[in-house]
């Protein structure tokens, strides 16, 4: 209960960083906006908390079931640092946000096609937006599309490499999928067979979407600013981690789903060996 509750703070305190990293290192934050981050960053903190310490979560999924939510937060913590790096070095440049930038420049403009994702950000800009902050949105979307495709990466090889989820041996579903209800009809298998093919093809669309959404929206209301950096940094990442997040779930969900149909083979097999089943 001890060791649970400690790790449950630890996260809590890694949530906490991460939320308050732009405002912290990039200029501009009002005071108003310090309290909202601090307001947001406690609550984030607190369920955390309640999640990691109950002995059934209720929003968090896959909590016993490393490295799902430790890719996950690598990746979104990774964007958020690059970007905030890149924005501080518009201000104060060192070597290491020169490279950063330059890395993403290069990068923004070899994914910056025709129907490209990064293309499609570019173009929700409104018409009056600057050349200078087109290449920021340009490097930002460059080096946070980068990010997500790794991480999508090292979580597709590193459950190659364990084995995941049987690499614990008993996956409890009820615990790793506090949202899931099993028995809410239809066949499991099927079910999150589903889920994990809804969930890759949001994961695979939602980079094109949301540009075309925003785009839309700006026809209606105020067009998108992103001059503003933290606006940018949040803006990008949800961008870049959103469909990422999603690929993560639908591949693990499928994983999943596999699993419970091998079991289930299995079982089928030991009860025909030992005659159990009906003839």
């Amino acid at each position: 209960m001890v060791s649970q509750l400690t790790g449950a703070i630890v996260r809590a305190i890694l949530v906490v960083v991460l939320i308050a990293t732009p405002s912290l290192f990039l200029p501009g934050t009002s005071t108003d906006s310090a309290q909202v981050i601090a307001l947001i960053a406690l609550f984030a903190a607190a369920l955390i908390i309640f999640e990691y310490s109950s002995s059934y979560p209720c929003l968090v999924e896959f909590r016993d079931a490393p490295p799902f939510n430790r890719v996950r937060f690598i990746c979104l913590f990774a964007t958020i640092f690059l970007l905030t790096a890149i924005e501080r070095g518009r201000i104060e440049p060192t070597s290491l946000t020169i490279i950063f930038d330059a890395i993403g420049s290069l990068i923004g403009k070899a994914i910056d096609f025709p129907f490209s994702p990064v293309r499609l950000v570019v173009l929700m800009l409104p018409d009056t937006t600057d050349v200078s902050q087109i290449r920021a949105v340009r490097t930002a979307a460059g080096i946070a599309y980068l990010t997500s495709l790794l991480s999508l990466a090292i979580f597709v090889i590193m459950l190659r490499l364990r084995g995941w989820p049987g690499n614990k041996g008993s996956f409890n579903v009820g615990v790793n999928l506090p949202t899931f209800d099993p028995t809410a009809g239809g066949d499991v298998v099927d079910r999150l067979t589903r889920d994990a093919r809804l969930n890759i093809i949001l994961g695979f669309l939602l980079p094109f979407l949301i540009p075309v959404v925003v785009k839309s929206a700006a026809d209606l209301f105020d067009p998108v600013s992103l001059e503003s950096p933290q606006t940018l940094v949040w803006t990008i990442t949800a961008w870049a981690f959103l469909p990422a997040s999603l690929f993560m779930r639908g591949i693990a969900m499928g994983r999943i789903a596999q699993m419970i149909s091998q079991k289930r083979r299995q079982n089928y097999a030991e009860a025909e060996r030992d005659g159990l089943l009906p003839a």
